[in-house]
C-alpha cells in the first residue's frame, strides 16, 4: 500500500483533516489532530487483517484493565473502510526522549505477569507465518534459489521451535519487543504497536533484542541494561538458537517483499540471504 491509497482510504473513512504521515509499512499511520489513525492492507485480499487490526484494539482493552502502560484505542473496534481495515487511538504526548532498550524491560516485566484474556483469544506467535506472503510479494526480483532455501529454513525453525522447552511460563506477550515499540512520554514509558500481541513461548520476546545486539549494531551496554533490568538473559537458554533462526529467517523474508521496487531492499536481502546461506552470525545487517 502506497501513500495514495491510504490518503484515499482516509478520506472515505470521513477522516478529513491535515493528516501528517508518520510511517509507512505493513501499516499506514496518520497524525490527525489528537488521534492516530493506523490502515492496514487490503483484508479482502487478506481476512486475517481485520482479524488482526479488532485483536490489537482489545489487546488495548485488556491492557488499560490491567494497569500496564499502552496506547489507547479511541474506537472500540475496527472499521473497514474500502477494504482496509481502519483503527483510531488516542495520540501520545511528544516523547521526552528516544526510547531505549532499558525502558522496555519493565513493560514486558509487566506483560509477562499477566494471565491469558478471559475476553478473547490470543494467537500463537507464528513468526514464520508471513513468509510466504513476503517471498510471493518479492517475486522474480530475487533469486528462486533463494526462496526455496527459506522456505526451508522456515519449515525446519518451525519443527525445531514446536520442541522447545521454555524456562519462564508461556503466555501473554508483545511479540516485537524491540526499544521502537516504546514511547517515554512525561508520563514514563507505554508500550506501542500491539497488532503482534500473542501467547506463545515468553522467550520470543526476549530474543528480540539478542538479536539485535548480535545483528543490528545494538550496543552491548545498552542490551546488559536490558538483561538487568528484566532479571534474565535468554542467551542462557538452549532454545535461544533456534528462536534467534526462525526470527532471522522471517526478517530475511520480510526484506525481500521490498525488493521489487527498492534497490536498497533488494541489496539488504542479499546481504541477508548470503550470511545465512554462510552460516555467518557475525555479519551486520541493517534495519530497513
Amino acid at each position: 500500500m502506497n501513500e495514495m491509497r491510504a490518503r484515499e482510504v482516509l478520506t472515505a473513512a470521513g477522516l478529513t483533516g491535515e493528516a501528517e504521515l508518520i510511517a509507512l509499512g505493513e501499516n499506514a499511520v496518520f497524525a490527525l489532530g489528537d488521534l492516530v489513525v493506523k490502515i492496514g492492507r487490503d483484508a479482502l485480499r487478506h481476512p486475517e487483517l481485520r482479524d488482526r487490526a479488532e485483536r490489537e484494539v482489545a489487546v488495548a482493552r485488556w491492557l488499560a484493565t490491567a494497569g500496564v502502560p499502552a496506547v489507547r484505542a479511541a474506537e472500540p473496534g475496527a472499521r473497514l473502510v474500502d477494504g482496509h481495515p481502519v483503527t483510531l487511538w488516542h495520540r501520545l504526548p511528544d516523547a521526552v526522549r528516544p526510547a531505549e532498550p532499558r525502558d522496555l524491560a519493565p513493560l514486558l516485566s509487566a506483560v509477562h505477569a499477566l494471565p491469558a484474556p478471559k475476553d478473547f483469544g490470543l494467537p500463537r506467535r507464528e513468526l514464520l507465518g508471513g513468509v510466504e506472503r513476503w517471498l510471493s510479494l518479492a517475486g522474480d526480483a530475487i533469486d528462486p534459489a533463494d526462496a526455496a532455501y527459506l522456505r526451508e529454513r522456515r519449515d525446519g525453525f518451525a519443527a525445531a521451535a514446536a520442541g522447545l522447552v521454555p524456562h519462564l511460563p508461556p503466555g501473554p506477550i508483545h511479540g516485537d519487543a524491540l526499544a521502537r515499540n516504546v514511547h517515554v512520554g512525561p508520563d514514563g514509558p507505554v508500550l506501542v504497536d500491539l497488532e503482534t500481541f500473542s501467547s506463545d513461548l515468553r522467550e520470543h520476546d526476549l530474543v528480540v533484542l539478542a538479536l539485535a545486539r548480535d545483528r543490528y549494531g545494538l550496543a552491548a551496554e545498552a542490551y546488559d541494561a536490558f538483561t538487568s533490568a528484566y532479571g534474565w538473559d535468554v542467551r542462557e537458554w538452549d532454545g535461544c538458537a533456534v528462536l534467534r533462526g526462525a526470527r532471522e529467517t522471517a526478517s530475511c523474508a520480510w526484506v525481500a517483499q521490498h525488493a521489487p521496487a527498492n534497490p536498497k531492499a533488494l541489496a539488504e536481502f542479499r546481504r541477508r540471504i548470503a550470511s545465512l546461506r554462510d552460516g555467518d552470525a557475525a555479519v551486520r545487517w541493517y534495519p530497513f
